[in-house]
């Protein structure tokens, strides 16, 4: 699983158009056994005062529908993504938030345009719109549960590539550089190890593996391990082998 991501994730570097990124999405969609994606930006897509991510295999009669109706901020799925920043199916938002009538009949046309299950991945990028990446089937076909995990990790550097095509983060930023304590940390905490188990591995103290998590945070403009994570294995500064192969 991981060596097919970590190939993923090296082609997304060399991604220079919007279409090479549909046609990646595309393929690994298609493997993961969904049928359909959309890369996006939760905004009115055609009124959109900013550079506003918009990537899409949905039926043609749906996107008119969804555009027409102005539903990039209101429908119910990207509601509930704006309150968690983990994939969830779309099964789990009736529990997520309250619907309305609308957002019913919204996703009864979004059955009747041929699209079924799906899951979708937050994208929440402090001083920008909020986005997603979704994945969904044809009306009538299961998902399957192990690709999950795969569609996790594929959404959210699937968006990140998408930032970067669309000139939202600056592609000549040169890489943050970390120091060797850092990249350790920052190694084992995308292993899943907590800060006192990374201080009792590498044999530092509990608060010096919080300051240089820290500090590697601030090195990428990021508030959170995992958006940590997901910057240092798209740059190359780590990547899925040294995660898996401890």
């Amino acid at each position: 699983m991981f060596d097919r991501i970590d190939r993923f994730v090296r082609d997304l570097r060399l991604v220079e158009s919007e279409e090479q990124l549909s046609s990646l999405l595309e393929s690994i969609s298609l493997e993961l056994g969904f049928a359909f994606f959309a890369l996006t930006h939760h905004v009115d897509i055609r009124q959109a005062p900013q550079p506003a991510i918009r990537l899409a295999t949905y039926p043609a009669e749906w996107v008119d529908y969804f555009d027409g109706q102005r539903l990039g901020p209101s429908d119910p799925v990207h509601r509930a993504s704006h309150l968690t920043s983990v994939g969830f199916a779309w099964s789990e938002v009736p529990a997520m938030i309250p619907l309305t009538r609308r957002d019913r009949d919204i996703l009864d046309r979004a059955r009747l345009a041929g699209i079924g299950d799906g899951f979708t991945i937050p994208a929440h990028v402090p001083g920008e719109s909020h986005g997603s990446c979704s994945f969904a089937t044809r009306r009538g076909e299961p998902i399957e549960p192990d690709a999950l995990p795969r569609a996790q990790l594929v959404g959210a550097f699937a968006f990140e590539a998408a930032r970067r095509l669309w000139k939202i983060r600056a592609v000549d930023k040169p890489v943050p550089g970390l120091t060797d304590r850092q990249r350790d940390c920052l190694l084992w905490a995308a292993r899943g190890k907590s800060d006192w188990e990374i201080s009792r591995i590498l044999g530092i103290s509990h608060e010096t593996v919080i300051q240089h998590l820290k500090q590697a945070r601030e090195r990428y403009g990021v508030g959170k391990r995992t958006l940590l994570a997901v910057h240092a294995l798209f740059d190359g500064t780590i990547s899925f082998l040294d995660i898996v192969k401890p």
